[in-house]
């Protein structure tokens, strides 16, 4: 019985650490959202198949199907279209924003689906797989095994986080982005422009896509589809966390992955997405604002 009990908590704390691992690219792709539905209070519901534009384009144009480029200019060149298509994107629903936000959502649906046949129409549907350009090396640390991609995982949200909190907390764009996300109206008045703050939150939400694309297809098969449902996650994460909240977002991207990963070892793999909207129904249930409703709260 008592190699039982150790198996098991073994197996507790990898997948404890596998889902805090999984929860830090659900925290990117949330933070995406949330920047957009701060600052505008729309929910970007294109989100996860730009992102999967994003990710076939960086495949496209490393491998010679679009272009041969090294992996990292692949990977600028693709982020520099995906930050002009965000860009253009605002641009077309932003007359949508001022008049409805439940209007400019459902246009945000559209653009999704025009994403997810660009991606058809240049890639058809097959299925391709496409890894990162880092060392495979493994070690063990107190009974856990951890893989480079783990810590490059790690790593990147750590810097990407930070670097936005700096962002938003230290910057005049921050403070304007803090401004307009707690009072438009009176932003406006103050002089603010309420849509170069959009801008500026639709761009960063486009690279925190194409981040969290890039590190998530490395676990999976790359398809039309693929960046979309790890979005649902990312949507769970955000719910979770809070859509006013760009920290709450971070706790509940990590607590997302570490209940789906329980969920799916000890109940059934198969039941995941519907356990993700029970977890969001329970959610806002008792934490409509999310998990970090009651605490001392945030600037940002």
């Amino acid at each position: 019985m008592s190699f039982n009990l150790l198996r098991t908590g073994g197996d507790l704390l990898s997948l404890i650490w596998a889902g805090t691992v999984a929860g830090c690219l659900y925290a990117l792709g949330a933070l995406g959202l949330v920047m957009i539905f701060k600052c505008s209070r729309v929910v970007n519901f294109s989100h996860g198949n730009v992102a999967g534009l994003a990710a076939f384009l960086v495949y496209g144009f490393s491998t010679g199907s679009l272009l041969q480029l090294s992996w990292g200019s692949a990977v600028l060149l693709a982020l520099v279209i995906i930050v002009a298509l965000a860009a253009l994107t605002y641009a077309l629903i932003a007359p949508l924003i001022f008049e409805s936000e439940l209007t400019s959502t459902i246009a945000t649906l559209g653009i999704g689906l025009i994403a997810q046949g660009i991606i058809q129409l240049l890639f058809g549907a097959d299925i391709v797989s496409m890894d990162l350009p880092i060392p495979n090396w493994h070690m063990t640390l107190l009974g856990q095994r951890i893989t480079s991609y783990d810590l490059t995982i790690l790593a990147a949200t750590g810097v990407i986080v930070t670097g936005l909190f700096l962002v938003i907390d230290k910057t005049r764009l921050g403070i304007a982005f803090r401004a307009v996300s707690a009072n438009p109206f009176a932003a406006e008045i103050c002089g603010l422009s309420l849509r170069s703050v959009h801008v500026f939150a639709w761009v960063v939400a486009a690279a925190l896509g194409v981040t969290a694309a890039l590190l998530i297809v490395p676990t999976t098969f790359l398809s039309s589809t693929t960046v979309s449902s790890f979005m649902l996650q990312a949507f769970a994460a955000a719910v979770v966390g809070g859509f006013s909240s760009l920290p709450g977002t971070v706790l509940g991207g990590i607590v997302v992955g570490i209940l789906v990963n329980l969920f799916s070892f000890y109940v059934s793999p198969e039941f995941s997405n519907t356990f993700l909207l029970c977890v969001i129904l329970v959610t806002l249930n008792i934490f409509p604002n999310g998990l970090l409703e009651r605490g001392t709260g945030s600037r940002v």
